[in-house]
């Protein structure tokens, strides 16, 4: 995928809802404090790590294709990316506060073990954000366009995943948002008024601490 088209669709109207909802609902499971430390796997352009640092945060980004590295690293020359794969993270254990991935699992075909690897290299907990497969987006997307070749999963999937960690996990938080992508008035309407603990928006956070 084209980093610059890419990194563009997030300035549309559409794309920009879309990521202010993601990025709300991933903080929210998080619970960080300002100045804390946060991992961003599979950082891509590096849009959600900009978000997470326009929060507070203490942020680096994390990606193994060279491309969307330069891309990230023009664009954000004050945030530190470095290039590795999830199911290797090249730091130490408890290197960081937090560690996300914010849909790159999708396109990791052993998430459980990328999941341990974060798992490792944070401190206090790990949140994933995944497409949906119980969602209207799922539907009307899956297999086409930038969503070619993306998993789909559910919330008992991510169960499996989390009761497979070592050490186990203290406690377990999930949400999701954008129940319907259109990023229209009623899509927009719909998001303000459903809860978050209903499993069928598009975007599937999960945070384990």
């Amino acid at each position: 995928m084209d980093p610059s088209r890419y990194d563009a669709w997030y300035r549309t109207r559409k794309g920009a809802w879309i990521s202010e909802r993601e990025t709300r609902l991933l903080l929210r499971l998080l619970r960080p404090s300002p100045g804390m430390s946060l991992l961003d796997v599979g950082s891509g352009t590096g849009h959600f790590t900009r978000r997470f640092a326009d929060s507070g945060l203490r942020v680096a980004g994390l990606d193994p294709d060279p491309e969307m590295l330069r891309f990230a690293r023009r664009k954000h020359r004050d945030l530190p990316f470095t290039q590795g794969h999830a199911q290797n993270l090249p730091f130490p254990e408890q290197s960081f506060d937090f560690v996300a991935a914010v849909t790159s699992l999708c396109f990791v075909t052993k998430p459980h073990f990328a999941l341990q690897e974060m798992w490792r290299t944070a401190r206090h907990g790990i949140v994933v954000g995944l497409l949906n497969r119980k969602s209207a987006l799922y539907r009307r997307k899956a297999g086409k366009g930038g969503y070619a070749g993306a998993r789909w999963d559910t919330l008992a999937t991510a169960l499996e995943w989390g009761a497979r960690l070592d050490p186990p996990p203290v406690s377990m938080r999930w949400g999701t948002a954008v129940f319907l992508p259109g990023g229209t008035i009623m899509a927009r309407a719909i998001e303000r008024v459903f809860p978050r603990r209903l499993p069928w928006g598009a975007f599937l956070a999960v945070c384990w601490s």
